[in-house]
């Protein structure tokens, strides 16, 4: 209900709307976008540009859906596009940390650490579709009919990207398959 709230006052011209909209949703989009891009500085140009184009366009956001589910679309999309241009895969120029409470001992950072660069390392080597599927259903919280939509194939093919890309990771972080 909030969001349908916000797309009116942000659509009437409220900054203050879309502010807010930029706070609830930037951290997800990053989300998606790093694991996407697996570089958080690309990661970070795609979620800006999205919102100033968001920005740019309020008379034109015919949005019949989840806003959430609309704001990773388009950074999916332009992730593919920037991948697509480049024509190559992107290399991770650093290294994605979250945000981890300072009264955290050490030793569970460093473990924490670890296991977030194995999980972004093997993230890379899976296939940019199978990459994109199981990024855009876990951290855009996309349904596999909309992750459908944005890539242009069926519901059953986006399953199965999924699946493999699930089962492939399992196995690189289980240490069953050589990178």
């Amino acid at each position: 209900m909030e969001d349908k709230r916000l797309i009116l006052r942000f659509k009437a011209g409220s900054t203050e709307a879309l502010c807010r909209i930029y706070e609830k949703y930037e951290g997800v989009m990053l989300t998606v976008a790093t694991g996407l891009l697996n570089d958080v500085n690309a990661a970070q140009d795609a979620v800006h540009d999205v919102f100033v184009a968001f920005a740019q366009s309020p008379e034109r956001l015919g949005l019949t859906g989840s806003l959430r589910s609309y704001l990773t679309t388009c950074v999916a999309n332009l992730a593919r596009d920037r991948l697509r241009a480049n024509r190559r895969p992107a290399e991770r120029s650093e290294q994605v940390t979250p945000e981890i409470d300072e009264r955290t001992i050490p030793l569970s950072r460093a473990i924490h650490d670890e296991e977030l660069r194995q999980l972004a390392d093997a993230l890379a080597v899976l296939p940019y579709e199978q990459r994109e599927a199981v990024v855009l259903h876990l951290k855009g919280d996309l349904t596999f009919r909309r992750i459908a939509n944005v890539q242009g194939v069926s519901i059953n093919t986006v399953q199965s990207r999924y699946r493999y890309g699930i089962d492939k990771l399992r196995s690189l972080l289980n240490g069953e398959v050589e990178k």
